[in-house]
């Protein structure tokens, strides 16, 4: 893991921040310099102070020791000091400095140039903040303008941002976990409850993070700090109510997506190529393919994944054509220098993928991709493996993380993957709603005969349309109080096909899959949440049900792919995911609503890109969608490992925290693997948080070093809660 970490403080305590060693003193604490690669904090340019203010960084504890995190490089000091953890490269943290007083840094794979980042650090100084998400590239950038500091997070939620009250000021990070080290913080069950009750509606979960007291600021928005004092600004413009927005052409906003993404792929490109650690020797019986494999070493170079599906194909053929070396380094691999390692899953396990392999095949027939097939039988299956690494956050994506590990170990040091595009490219149901609402019925008429031909009724426009005339005209507030009242009276309809599944997400939020299983005290309390969220400003002006949905999905993609990031991380590899990046959710948002809700509009206008980045030889049924393959891997998976699960679910730690009860748990899990109906994606989202609530307890250690006497997050484990509801709701 990867992250930022730093904090502002009142201007009459910054010097109850120092470290007692004094302004020229070391700003360590863990035996080396403040630079993880060697060098002195002044390697990015400055001193480890701030002119006009004693001491180094670091902070006085309880206990008057001074506090580091653990494993981090300075990138800035005293009073408002700022770390990189992690195994950052040194191409990934860059600090530009006007002056002692007026610096940014940006942390990540950003395409800005150091006199850009020159010129977005002059506009932040006048408070435009816009400027410094609009590189191509994914990142995070801080800025310092005297004693003011600007974190911006990005629109898709990918790469959040985190404060809480801390010592008079307030402290920030991209995780959270360092946080709540920080305050030992204890479990939000409120925000545990929201996770399974309404994970995909942001008026539940608000800015919670799991650990009490640590916040999440939205995607789109920035955390500002001065002397201490925090405040939340969002960078994106707000719709007018006034003035209608000029009607989108198709045309140019395709090009503006191909654009986004052609620029996105060469920021990656352009970056210096990282060997991973030399390999440390030979072992009888095995080449320098298998010894990486085995050792968890990533191929030296870029790759992508090439499942046959739109999304992965794109950028590895973007990839691939554009100018330069895109593969591996030369005496790397191949020894051509240009191929790009394009690497594909093939599940044993599991059929029902044939098309999307042969098609990825003929793919890589292209001569600048080198083509690796990973094969996987029941041990690669969801549920078959679920030990690993404690996560920052939880997420559906722990059960499969063992699955995408195995591909993964096949990758290259820098890997593309197409994560994130079906939520920026496709249509969400609730759309259907945004276009009654601009009067465009007529484009109604495309996507209402595809759910027609695949139920086969005659009904199917009628409920349609009477669904999306509804959700049109119900406000916001009467939506989420809809919600409210069926999470109380325990209303879960199933939805059946296609149309049912449509019919359900034609409504402003809805219950998560695994709301079933909850208890009603914990039912009732996301009730009473999402009932006080109507106090609040939660949408802007000129927010569309349609729109709002989609933000929401995207928000909740995003989350889970940061988890599985984390989960099946490889050492010295990057996973990069360009359908996320700001430029392009942006060139994606602007895409006209009636271009997107056509049937197959996502593959149709990833093949428009390709052919304006001169790809045109695509084989045939590229772009068919097939979602049928994992659900029966999932399922499978499940089926193997429902011992392990009833082992699991025996005395569950959500059961003590008064989520669900163990019983109604495993009975579920019983009849799932029995063949019975019942919505896998809840039972994810159940099983992922038990082990993840599992990992952070049976976890040793903090983020931060020279606390002998600091306990980590969550010091008292899990405290029963039966009978009343959380304390403050």
């Amino acid at each position: 893991m990867r992250w930022l970490v730093g904090w502002s403080s009142t201007a009459a305590s910054a010097a109850g921040f120092a470290s007692p060693t004094g302004y020229d003193g070391p700003a360590t604490g863990y035996g080396g310099s403040a630079n993880a690669y060697g060098g002195s904090a002044s390697g990015y340019g400055g001193s480890g102070g701030v002119s006009g203010y004693a001491g180094s960084a670091g902070a006085t504890g309880y206990d008057g020791e001074t506090l580091h995190p653990v494993g981090s490089q300075l990138l800035w000091g005293d009073p408002d000091p700022l770390w990189a953890v992690g195994d950052w490269r040194p191409d990934e943290v860059r600090v530009v400095r006007a002056d002692a007083q007026n610096r940014i840094a940006v942390l990540g794979t950003c395409g800005a140039t150091d006199e850009q980042l020159r010129l977005g650090l002059i506009a932040a100084r006048g408070g435009a903040l816009r400027h410094l998400t609009n590189w191509p590239g994914s990142y995070t950038a801080v800025v310092q303008v005297g004693r003011r500091i600007t974190v911006c997070g990005d629109l898709a939620g990918a790469r959040p941002v985190f404060h809480t009250p801390w010592a008079g000021g307030t402290a920030y990070a991209t995780a959270a976990l360092p946080l709540a080290d920080l305050i030992e913080a204890n479990l939000d069950f409120g925000h545990l409850a929201a996770l399974l009750a309404a994970p995909d509606v942001p008026a539940a979960l608000h800015d919670t993070t799991p650990y009490d007291g640590v916040r999440r600021i939205p995607p789109g928005h920035a955390l500002v700090l001065r002397a201490g004092a925090r405040e939340i600004a969002g960078y994106e413009p707000v719709a007018s109510l006034a003035v209608a927005a000029p009607p989108a052409d198709a045309d140019s906003a395709v090009d503006a997506v191909r654009d986004a993404l052609v620029e996105a792929v060469r920021a990656r490109l352009s970056a210096p190529r990282h060997v991973p650690d030399l390999d440390p020797g030979p072992v009888p019986g095995m080449g320098p393919a298998a010894r990486r494999a085995a050792r968890g070493m990533p191929v030296p170079g870029i790759g992508a994944d090439l499942s046959g599906g739109p999304a992965s194909g794109t950028l590895a053929l973007l990839a691939a054509g554009l100018p330069g070396m895109p593969g591996t380094l030369l005496g790397h691999g191949t020894g051509a220098g240009e191929r790009l390692l394009a690497v594909t899953f093939n599940d044993l396990a599991v059929g029902g993928r044939e098309a999307e392999l042969e098609r990825a095949g003929a793919l890589a027939a292209n001569p600048r991709l080198h083509h690796v097939v990973v094969t996987g039988a029941e041990e690669t299956l969801p549920y078959a493996d679920l030990d690993g690494p404690l996560t920052d956050e939880p997420g559906p994506s722990l059960v499969s993380a063992a699955r995408h590990r195995a591909r993964l170990a096949a990758g290259s040091a820098d890997h593309f993957t197409g994560h994130g595009a079906r939520q920026v490219l496709d249509a969400h149901p609730a759309r259907l709603a945004d276009l009654l609402m601009d009067r465009q019925r007529r484009h109604l008429v495309r996507p209402v005969a595809a759910l027609t031909k695949a139920d086969g009724s005659v009904m199917v426009p009628a409920r349609v349309y009477s669904a999306a005339r509804r959700l049109a005209r119900t406000p916001y507030r009467a939506g989420v109080e809809a919600l409210a009242e069926r999470l109380m009276r325990r209303r879960f309809d199933e939805p059946h096909g296609a149309v049912g599944a449509s019919l359900a997400a034609l409504t402003w939020a809805g219950p998560g899959p695994a709301a079933r299983w909850m208890t009603g005290e914990a039912l009732a309390e996301v009730s009473v949440l999402l009932q006080g969220s109507l106090n609040r400003s939660a949408l802007g002006p000129g927010l569309r049900p349609g729109d709002y949905r989609a933000r929401a999905a995207l928000a909740r993609s995003a989350a889970d792919l940061r988890v599985l990031e984390q989960a099946a991380e490889i050492r010295s590899q990057r996973l990069h995911s360009p359908f996320l990046d700001n430029q392009v959710v942006r060139a994606c948002r602007a895409l006209p609503e009636a271009l997107r809700v056509k049937p197959g509009a996502r593959s149709a206008i990833l093949r428009t890109v390709l052919q304006g980045a001169g790809v045109s030889d695509l084989p045939p049924g590229w772009g068919t969608p097939s979602h049928a393959s994992s659900a029966a891997a999932a399922r499978a998976g499940l089926r193997l490992a429902a011992d392990t699960l009833m082992d699991l679910f025996t005395t569950p730690l959500l059961a003590e925290a008064g989520l669900v009860e163990a019983r109604v748990v495993r009975q579920a899990v019983r009849a799932t693997a029995d063949g019975d109906p019942l919505p896998l994606d809840g039972l994810a989202d159940l099983v992922s948080l038990e082990l993840w609530l599992r990992r952070l307890l049976a976890r040793r250690g903090t983020c931060w070093t020279g606390t002998p006497a600091r306990a980590r997050a969550v010091p008292s484990g899990i405290t029963p809660r039966r009978g009343a509801l959380a304390p403050g709701v």
